[in-house]
């Protein structure tokens, strides 16, 4: 017998996360210069981190030798001032990644159940997983959150619910309305998780405030990340919000330093530049309008999508996606989410777009 098989079962049967593939991947396979790859497959910040943030990030390079404050406190200042919560309803993570897996680890246990919705995002079931606890995957409803069905399926054992709004890898929106009026059905002692990583790149009417609801929900957790909008994907930075009760657990199995100086100190100075956001909100707008323009002329089927990315359908996305690559454009295939005929895209420069645009033309002609 090997040391191997005497891990837990449920965490050998795992399957991991499988990122979208690197430039530096394509160069190597394809043999193609890495300044000539288009990489639109991991809905990053096309214009990379804001000014205000690299200049944070670079300064604080001068004291890398020291450990960060592992409490997080002038970053955790700053969201309290701009969210107006306090700093006990607030908990940092390695990536929202972090913020979804220490609310798994802090409420679920084998015997315990965590609903979630078809499509939605892979690290779902994994955080259920890693825990040993039983993943309700509710069949979605026009490929987004049939939240009817979600609360039909909780059980007595249900510790946790995930949603995602806007949702990925299918970019489908839930009015605030509707999260409220769903709130208002689930038992108190089960823990919502409000996923909402693409949440800066709402319009207008679809913006809602999540957070006010956090005082008649104390069951409430919303989740949120510096690595879309703010392009802080690399540093790995996200935050939640949630009752002081709920936070304090997760702090409590939160690994010491679980955020670097650096994305302490970018995060704190993005959060502050407010017009390098408007920008990259505009930025994607007029891009998913340049990207769905081109799919309908190719006469493509896609989900409308509020985030910064959308999926559309291809038939054999193995094949396209193959096409793809060999012009150097790295877009994402989502076979693994059951989602067999479609390949995502994410949302680039104008120029990124038209090169996308074109290098499908030549992969479906």
């Amino acid at each position: 017998m090997s040391v191997a098989s005497r891990a837990p079962e449920y965490i050998r049967a795992i399957s991991p996360y499988q990122p979208g593939k690197p430039i530096s991947e394509l160069a190597r396979e394809m043999g193609i210069p890495e300044a000539s790859i288009v990489k639109l497959a991991s809905n990053e910040n096309p214009l990379g981190m804001g000014p205000r943030a690299r200049e944070a990030a670079v300064k604080a390079l001068a004291d890398i030798e020291r450990y960060p404050d592992g409490n997080g406190f002038a970053l955790k200042s700053a969201l309290s001032r701009r969210f107006g919560v306090g700093q006990d309803c607030l908990v940092l993570g390695n990536g929202s990644n972090d913020v979804l897996e220490l609310a798994a680890r802090a409420f679920l246990s084998p015997g315990h159940s965590a609903v979630f919705s078809r499509y939605a995002f892979a690290v779902y079931p994994l955080a259920v997983n890693a825990v040993g606890a039983r993943c309700i995957e509710v069949p979605a409803k026009d490929f987004g959150h049939d939240l009817d069905a979600m609360r039909a399926a909780i059980r007595p054992d249900t510790r946790i619910v995930f949603i995602a709004n806007p949702n990925n890898p299918t970019g489908t929106f839930i009015h605030g309305p509707q999260i409220e009026a769903f709130l208002q059905q689930v038992p108190p002692d089960v823990l919502v998780v409000l996923d909402e990583a693409y949440t800066e790149y709402l319009n207008a009417e679809q913006r809602y405030d999540s957070l006010a609801w956090l005082a008649r929900f104390p069951n409430l957790l919303v989740s949120r990340t510096f690595s879309k909008a703010y392009g802080l994907a690399g540093l790995r930075i996200g935050y939640g919000i949630g009752h002081p009760e709920v936070v304090d657990l997760m702090n409590r199995v939160r690994q010491p330093f679980n955020v670097s100086s650096v994305a302490l100190a970018a995060a704190e100075a993005a959060l502050g530049d407010e017009e390098f956001l408007a920008q990259s909100a505009r930025i994607n707008e007029r891009g998913m309008a340049q990207i769905t323009e081109a799919l309908a002329e190719l006469g493509l089927e896609w989900i409308p999508s509020a985030g910064n990315f959308v999926t559309f359908k291809v038939g054999d996305s193995a094949m396209v996606n193959a096409a793809l690559l060999r012009q150097g454009v790295i877009v994402r295939p989502i076979g693994g989410y059951g989602m067999p005929e479609w390949l995502r895209v994410s949302i680039g420069l104008p120029e990124e777009n038209a090169r996308f645009i074109a290098a499908l033309k030549q992969a479906l002609g």
